[in-house]
């Protein structure tokens, strides 16, 4: 059976506002982390992303908790829907202690970056996604 391990971003300094904790747009950045991290595991380091290649057409987040600089986190990542060209990425930052601090959501496009056109999800990647999301599910 086929599983993803999630993603554990270092929380750095550089990451922490004036409040003391993770701001707000960092946590697009370690969606975007945990995005790479899962489709290496997905397809392996081998990826053509010019040819097979994903953009972000919408990012949205709920944030619970704060992140602190000492925390530990983890990302899990999961594909929520698939359409034709299009699929939807869901994540959860959990803390070590297992509470959720934030939740969200990645609208990604399948595009072909030397064509310059969207195109299908390639059928390797639906298939291990199908039965991702099949074990995910039980």
């Amino acid at each position: 059976m086929m599983e993803i391990t999630p993603y554990s971003p270092e929380i750095r300094f550089s990451d922490i506002d004036a409040m003391g904790h993770v701001n707000n747009a960092v946590y697009f950045s370690y969606f975007e982390q945990a995005r790479i991290n899962y489709f290496r595991q997905l397809v392996g380091g081998q990826w053509n992303w010019k040819q097979f290649g994903v953009l972000v057409a919408h990012n949205e987040i709920d944030y619970k908790i704060p992140v602190l600089l000492n925390d530990t986190i983890t990302i899990h990542v999961a594909i929520e829907s698939m359409g034709m060209k299009s699929f939807t990425v869901f994540y959860r930052i959990v803390r070590q202690d297992g509470v959720l601090c934030a939740s969200g959501r990645s609208v990604m496009v399948c595009f072909d970056h030397a064509a310059g056109q969207s195109i299908a999800i390639p059928p390797v990647w639906r298939e291990k996604m199908e039965i991702l999301s099949a074990s995910q599910d039980n």
